[in-house]
């Protein structure tokens, strides 16, 4: 069975013409999948012998909402479950410039950071392109989204030919048709990966997950970093810098007595210095099985005015859907739990 919400628009055409179908199908159908779409029949202007042959021959993506969360501040969480049962989260957020998606890229995920609630039962699987798309296509027939932000449960480089394949689908003027410009990817530093995204070429924001300026504080959060260390790092994203032209967004965690002193914004200045980049600060959010706590108010404002005294472009992230554990993995952990409770 051919997963046809995977394949390209021009992969789309090829299939339609083996089918012995015109052209103007694989158009029709691709906006349809771009709408959100979850069954053949919901195409209505594709004739019923084709939508037909479709059902025996090629699937699409399907997602079921679980959970549909709204917090005070209008951020909305959806749980959803895959055809195979596995769960992912999917978050609106509310800003001034209009409405960002925040996608999960994998159910689950292997890179074992400490303080985050995505991989605490490892990952169980990739999302094909289309499952990611169509996280896009079914939240924005109510939301009017407006920007894409792939930093959801997962590690999206680590599922690279999919993310690949999501980003072109995303862009693709015969669906969404949602800019590069307005799509953001992030990563715990996946050096090989870092570089072959470069090459793609993609005006996509690359997202940089750091949470410490030294090998030493990294090592102990962040076990990706004993493979590709903070040198390496940086060397990989200079470069995606000069073949892309894009600045670098670098997300800071603030830990409680890990990560937040004067010494550590210090660091973080060093490194960053002259870097075209833009640093964002955020307070770690409290997951019931790690020992991690956010930083008080005045030292994250310490680390804050460093940075910026040191002429650092750093913001700290304003704190969207806390009513509603909004943070990654937090929902699809507590689901699985009740889910274990009820079969002991």
């Amino acid at each position: 069975m051919t997963d046809i919400s995977s394949l390209t628009y021009e992969e789309l055409c090829e299939f339609m013409k083996t089918l012995g179908e015109p052209e103007f199908r694989a158009k029709q159908i691709f906006e349809w999948l771009s709408k959100g779409v979850l069954s053949f029949n919901e195409m209505t202007n594709i004739p019923e012998t084709l939508r037909t042959k479709l059902e025996n021959i090629a699937i699409i993506a399907t997602i079921t909402v679980r959970k549909k969360l709204i917090d005070r501040d209008h951020t909305i969480k959806y749980l959803f479950e895959l055809c195979d049962g596995n769960l992912i989260e999917t978050v609106v957020m509310n800003y001034k410039h209009g409405k960002s998606v925040c996608i999960s890229s994998q159910a689950g995920c292997r890179m074992g950071c400490r303080f985050c609630a995505s991989t605490l039962s490892g990952k169980k699987r990739d999302l094909t392109a289309g499952e990611m798309l169509l996280q896009v296509s079914y939240v924005n027939k109510e939301n009017h989204i407006s920007n894409v932000v792939v930093m959801g449960v997962g590690e999206p480089l680590d599922n690279y030919d999919n993310l690949i394949i999501f980003l072109k689908n995303l862009k693709d003027e015969n669906g969404l048709n949602i800019s590069h410009r307005h799509v953001s990817v992030s990563t715990c530093g996946l050096v090989p990966q870092i570089n072959t995204l470069a090459k793609e070429n993609f005006q996509i924001t690359l997202s940089v997950s750091l949470h410490a300026p030294d090998d030493m504080t990294r090592n102990l959060i962040m076990p990706v970093n004993k493979k590709y260390n903070i040198k390496e790092l940086m060397t990989a994203c200079d470069s995606y810098f000069e073949k892309t032209g894009r600045r670098i967004s670098f997300e800071y965690i603030l830990i409680k007595n890990i990560n937040d002193t004067f010494t550590h914004a210090e660091k973080l200045s060093k490194l960053l210095k002259g870097k075209n980049c833009h640093v964002n600060l955020i307070p770690v959010n409290h997951v019931e099985e790690r020992n991690f706590l956010p930083s008080d108010k005045h030292s994250a404002n310490h680390f804050l005015e460093t940075l910026l005294k040191n002429h650092i472009n750093a913001t700290m992230r304003r704190t969207l859907g806390g009513g509603i554990n909004a943070s990654c993995g937090q929902l699809r952990s507590s689901e699985y739990k009740e889910f274990l409770k009820q079969k002991t």
